[in-house]
């Protein structure tokens, strides 16, 4: 049995026991759905630890954002220290999809670039996976898209141990097949090196340790694990597992059943367009398509194999493709889906497969790829929501979907263990919103606090922060068009007091925790839509949940549903908050951020480099060239750490003042 090993230094606290016990009794009654409703700042992370820790069991944790995945990867890795908790997200750096628009008679190449280092993240996690009980997975909405078999990946596996009998060439041949490539010059992930009657192999999934396996003859005499960087041993092992490169490897007799198919179908699709009288499509497929099966018989792989995947993994024409969560079902034991920010990430795992199938079908509609690409997608809704034996999902806003799917077997947690308070909220009329919301803000800025103001269109955003900033008020407003950049910049500097007042339309709902904040005014709120859903307000209004100051102003004309509901969700919290606090002597404080630790120095040194370039309309190509140098260190340190989206926000700096 798996041994999940949680370690904390403080215990469930709040409505957190109560939370755990009701969503493991759910899961232990065998039930499929359960709903976490937890408000930010309740612990729901810590939550979940707890309840993965209880119920010992092997867990998949999703969410929609890379961002967030990394934050999870790494408080999951301090909760689990002992036990093998992985990350699981795109490989890619940069990806653009094949493509083709008919009426401009355009096609777009695939271009990509991987990165090494989450493509090492990803064959660890799979290798844990059919390895050990104890894992937990971190995944992006990659997790849905296809993968290889998991059973011929295991065929793959090759287990080395000393005394055994193992002829020496065959045992090259056989690294070959498994994906590895012999280089005795440049040894890095994915290589191996013969040198004499030993071979070093260095795991395509390890990040630190190559193996080297000494032969004597045809014997095996000694199995050694090394440190790649300073090339010492660390350990003598009398056995050894070895997986193989990726997950789309598979062996030879799969491999040429694969091929023989693969030419079947173009054989069937290319006299379909004969017949069709398409000899541009007839000839465009024939030629793509014999290059990918030479590239394939020659080195077992090509550019693009995803697309022949169903092919390589036996799947018939149309049936699930493999995933992440196949992985998981290996071993034939139970396992946990928890989908966090479900009322975002569940739509997002919807929509992935109607896009997917929409470029695609234009690609096979007019020869560049055989019909059974098609089968190389994300899961559909469907089979993803009944995949699993059993789901988590996690939001303070849940859908009526989750809800709807759990019944009753919902667990709230309310109770924030620091004390603070749903803010407090008020209905004012929008007729005299904008004079009425400048005598709040005059109020707010005497207490050296800060103002967000959530709009209906971009119009009124600029407009009001010109005439805020007529009226003497150090206001900025943030719009769809602005880029990360300049987003992290005008974040930055509200928290720093560079101004006082941010102005948006949408953005100002997830993922905006500002302790600074205590005022937050929603104009037009009776204008029911997306924007001023019941999800979206009760969203926008806890941005002032960080600050025991915290207010909304609600400008309307009357109280639409949405706003009722909203407002009797905050209601209800404040009242369960306050009795916990009574009952417990707690005196809530407004959370306390020290701004260098929150912003980085890094960060702030990395604007300043910008903020440097960006002043100039020309630059002197060796100033230029150095400041390049320092942020692409910079982006390269950032996306060691796992902390994507620094990585991304230089990379696009980077790009800028390339074009300086």
């Amino acid at each position: 049995m798996p041994n999940f090993i949680l370690n904390s230094s403080y215990s469930p606290a709040g409505d957190q026991p109560q939370a755990i016990e009701k969503i493991c009794q759910s899961i232990k009654e065998g039930n499929q759905y359960q709903t976490l409703i937890g408000v930010t700042g309740s612990g729901k992370t810590y939550t979940m630890a707890n309840i993965i820790a209880k119920l010992n069991m092997p867990t998949l944790i999703m969410s929609h954002n890379k961002t967030l995945c990394a934050q999870l990867y790494s408080e999951f890795k301090g909760f689990f220290p002992k036990n093998h908790v992985e990350y699981f997200i795109s490989h890619f750096d940069y990806y653009q999809p094949e493509a083709y628009i008919p009426r401009r008679d355009l096609f777009i190449e695939k271009d990509s670039s991987i990165n090494d280092d989450l493509e090492r993240l990803r064959l660890s996690a799979t290798t844990s996976l059919l390895a050990y009980d104890d894992v937990i997975v971190i995944a992006s909405v990659s997790a849905n898209y296809g993968l290889g078999n998991p059973t011929e990946y295991l065929t793959m596996i090759e287990k080395i141990e000393v005394g055994e009998k193992r002829n020496y060439k065959e045992f090259l041949l056989k690294l070959v097949d498994m994906g590895y490539s012999r280089n005795d010059n440049f040894f890095d992930r994915g290589n191996f090196r013969a040198q004499g009657e030993s071979v070093d192999i260095f795991p395509a999934y390890n990040e630190v340790e190559f193996i080297r396996i000494e032969f004597f003859g045809d014997e095996i005499e000694r199995i050694g694990v090394f440190d790649s960087i300073e090339r010492k041993e660390i350990k003598k092992i009398d056995s050894y597992v070895l997986y193989a490169t990726n997950q789309f490897i598979v062996g030879q007799e799969r491999l040429n059943v694969a091929i023989k198919n693969i030419e079947d179908e173009l054989s069937d699709r290319l006299n379909f367009y004969e017949k069709e009288g398409k000899m541009i499509e007839h000839s465009r497929l024939k030629g793509r398509t014999e290059f990918d099966l030479e590239m394939i018989a020659t080195s077992g792989i090509c550019k693009g194999i995803e697309n022949y995947a169903r092919h390589l993994t036996g799947k018939a024409p149309g049936e699930t493709p493999y995933s992440l969560s196949d992985y998981f079902e290996q071993k034939k034991r139970p396992y946990l889906v928890i989908v966090d920010e479900s009322h975002v990430s569940l739509p997002q795992f919807g929509a992935m497969f109607a896009g997917d199938m929409s470029r695609k079908s234009v690609l096979v509609e007019y020869g560049f790829r055989l019909p059974s690409a098609l089968d190389n997608r994300p899961l559909k809704f469907d089979e993803f929501i009944n995949k699993a034996p059993h789901y988590l999902f996690v939001s303070a806003t849940p859908a009526p979907l989750e809800l709807e799917l759990s019944k009753s077997n919902i667990a709230e947690q309310i109770i924030r263990p620091t004390g603070l308070l749903d803010p407090v909220y008020e209905v004012r009329d929008s007729d005299t919103q904008v004079e009425n919301l400048y005598d709040e803000i005059k109020k707010v800025l005497a207490k050296k606090e800060r103002v967000l103001i959530t709009t209906l269109t971009k119009k009124m955003s600029e407009e009001l922060c010109k005439y805020y900033s007529e009226l003497g008020l150090k206001v900025q407003y943030m719009h769809s068009e602005i880029d990360a950049i300049e987003r992290n910049h005008i974040i930055r500097n509200l928290r720093l007091g560079e101004f006082d007042i941010l102005i948006g339309i949408n953005l100002l709902r997830e993922g905006l925790d500002l302790p600074e904040v205590s005022l937050v005014a929603i104009m037009d709120a009776d204008k029911e839509g997306f924007l001023r859903s019941e999800t979206s307000l009760i969203q926008t209004m806890g941005r002032a949940a960080r600050n025991i100051n915290g207010k909304v102003i609600l400008y309307a004309k009357k109280i639409t549903g949405s706003m009722q509901r909203a407002m009797e969700i905050t209601d209800y919290r404040r009242a369960k908050q306050q009795e916990f606090n009574k009952a417990n002597n707690i005196t809530p404080k407004s959370v306390a951020r020290n701004l260098e630790e929150e912003l980085r120095l890094e960060s702030t040194a990395n604007a300043k480099l910008y903020e440097k370039a960006m002043k100039k309309t020309k630059i002197p190509k060796a100033e230029k060239d150095s400041i390049i140098k320092e942020l692409s260190k910079k982006m390269l340190d950032a996306a060691k750490r796992l902390d994507f989206e620094e990585a991304a926000r230089i990379r696009d700096e980077i790009a800028k003042i390339r074009s300086l």
